[in-house]
């Protein structure tokens, strides 16, 4: 009577991984990723943070509240690049407002967006996931309810943010997430990771 056929330990356990992943292994890889970030970032921000100060002094850090997992609101952290007492505004209307000089230079190479790891670490965010939404932008976050995208968290990238484009529409952005929500896993993310590095290098598109 033939053996019966049993896989690889070690294909077993990439199974195990493979399926466990959305589910605790992506907060886990936020968690240790965030933290060794900041302690590598750290003379990085401490420097960004002294610029803006001696620019246009305090608050160094822009608070914002934004839709979260669930449809849940948090307060979002940027190092602030705009002028003073500016109101929740999407990104791409922040061309119309006052950007200090190391507010654009941060905001070119999207390092304003750094203190979001403190955002990650407290578990309102993820390093890949669909961009935080407004409040006002209702639309977009009912595209994303009715696909099925409001269970992950904000990300810090995400799908659609590599593939934006001047003026993309806000059903092709929630396409995008939906795409990422049905294709989760680490190797997914560690795709868009490497190209959000990619992206940074291009000339931002007003997304």
């Amino acid at each position: 009577m033939p053996k019966p056929f049993r896989q690889p330990s070690g294909l077993v356990f990439y199974s195990y991984m493979v399926r466990a992943y959305p589910h605790w292994g992506k907060r886990l890889f936020d968690t240790v990723f965030s933290i060794i970030s900041l302690v590598f970032l750290s003379p990085l921000c401490a420097f960004i943070s002294l610029a803006i100060l001696i620019e246009d002094g305090p608050p160094v850090i822009f608070k914002q509240r934004r839709i979260g997992r669930h449809g849940n609101q948090f307060i979002i952290y940027k190092f602030r690049s705009m002028a003073k007492n500016v109101g929740d505004i999407p990104s791409a209307e922040a061309k119309n407002v006052y950007i200090t000089r190391v507010g654009g230079v941060i905001r070119r190479l999207s390092l304003d967006e750094l203190p979001q790891l403190i955002n990650v670490i407290k578990g309102e965010m993820s390093i890949v996931g669909p961009r935080a939404a407004l409040p006002s932008q209702v639309r977009l976050c009912q595209l994303r309810k009715e696909l099925g995208v409001t269970s992950l968290r904000p990300g810090l990238t995400g799908l659609a943010q590599v593939n934006s484009y001047d003026g993309m529409p806000e059903n092709e952005k929630a396409k995008w997430d939906a795409i990422y929500a049905s294709n989760l896993a680490f190797v997914t993310d560690l795709n868009i990771i490497l190209r959000t590095f990619l992206y940074i290098l291009k000339p931002p598109p007003v997304y």
